[in-house]
């Protein structure tokens, strides 16, 4: 055990202060860590603010599927790309709040609607706050991820009662052009701060397992811990190879990332966004449940349910449950503001 004179013990109280002065170099630092020590330390900052025991449930519905004019290289929805999926319209108002309703049955607290575009066209605008408005009037915490915004659809999705919008940056600054090429990293930044000057919290993290090196895993982490704000979620998704797309292809000859180094991420993530719901997001449902209670361990506090994340397979129901029994965790409640709607 580490005596008072230990490195370790003045590090944990420093790492559970947020800071965005991160350097690079320090990231990668924390990554190199022994791994019992760097879990240790992520739990620990942890534990300086939430309660380990609960973790925030949320679910994510496509709302307008495949058809998607970016080129990610990791996209089942990608037009540039033949994976058998069909494109689809924007669903309905009514079919959306159905949705919204089995998530809530199940135990969501948060209700997430992604659409397969590009960017936010002012057309589709009244139809998305309808569908806004009518999640936040069940009780429900409110995300979607439609791609860029401007300064002025920020505001009215604000206006309209949307408390999360996501836009991930994907990868490192320096990996990014491997992943997609029709839009740029500043793109991204640019979403970020309309979403943050409209008074939205921000869902923002990236992917692992897409043939990038621990630099770039490190290279992402560095942006997310220097942005202005810290993204109130941070969803890190393990890729879900899917054949016909160049990453997919890419990770289904090479394999997909080690468990451990994924845990690590997990737990870096934790240590340089203190205050980040930090969510195991894509690729859970091929996590054995020893693998996602390190996760929970390195302060993961956030996992989507149901049975299908956008396009690819997520845990049912019953196995979330049981993950939950096992491991001794409860649902966290939604937030106070969100309960009184």
């Amino acid at each position: 055990m580490a005596d008072d004179a230990s490195p370790l013990r003045p590090a944990l109280a420093d790492l559970s202060v947020p800071r965005h002065d991160w350097t690079l170099s320090e990231v990668e630092a924390l990554f190199a860590r022994p791994f019992m020590e760097l879990v240790f330390a992520a739990a620990t900052v942890h534990r300086r603010w939430f309660d380990p025991s609960e973790v925030q449930k949320s679910q994510l519905l496509s709302i307008k599927t495949g058809g998607c004019a970016e080129n990610c290289g990791y996209c089942s929805q990608s037009a540039s790309f033949d994976t058998g999926l069909k494109a689809e319209k924007l669903m309905d108002t009514t079919a959306v709040l159905a949705e919204a309703m089995a998530a809530k049955a199940g135990g969501a607290s948060r209700f997430c609607m992604g659409a397969a575009w590009r960017e936010l066209k002012d057309r589709d605008t009244p139809k998305l706050a309808a569908m806004i408005s009518g999640v936040k009037a069940l009780g429900l915490e409110t995300c979607a991820t439609l791609g860029m915004l401007t300064a002025d659809q920020a505001r009215q999705l604000k206006a309209a009662g949307l408390d999360y919008y996501n836009h991930n940056l994907d990868t490192g600054p320096d990996y990014y052009a491997e992943v997609v090429t029709t839009r740029t990293y500043q793109d991204r930044l640019d979403t970020l701060e309309h979403v943050r000057d409209a008074g939205m919290s921000t869902c923002c993290g990236g992917i692992v397992g897409m043939g990038e090196r621990r630099r770039d895993r490190a290279g992402l982490l560095h942006a997310l811990a220097t942005l202005p704000v810290h993204p109130d979620s941070l969803p890190v998704n393990a890729l879900v190879p899917v054949t016909g797309t160049p990453l997919g292809e890419r990770v289904l000859q090479s394999g997909e990332i080690d468990p451990i180094e994924f845990v690590r991420t997990v737990a870096v993530a934790r240590l340089v966004c203190p205050k980040a719901m930090v969510r195991l997001s894509a690729g859970r449902e091929t996590m054995s449940p020893e693998m996602q209670a390190l996760c929970f361990l390195a302060g993961a506090n956030s996992i989507f349910v149901g049975g299908k994340l956008l396009t690819t397979p997520n845990p049912e129901q019953d196995e979330d449950a049981r993950l939950f029994s096992l491991l001794d965790l409860r649902p966290m409640a939604p937030t106070a503001a969100v309960q009184t709607a």
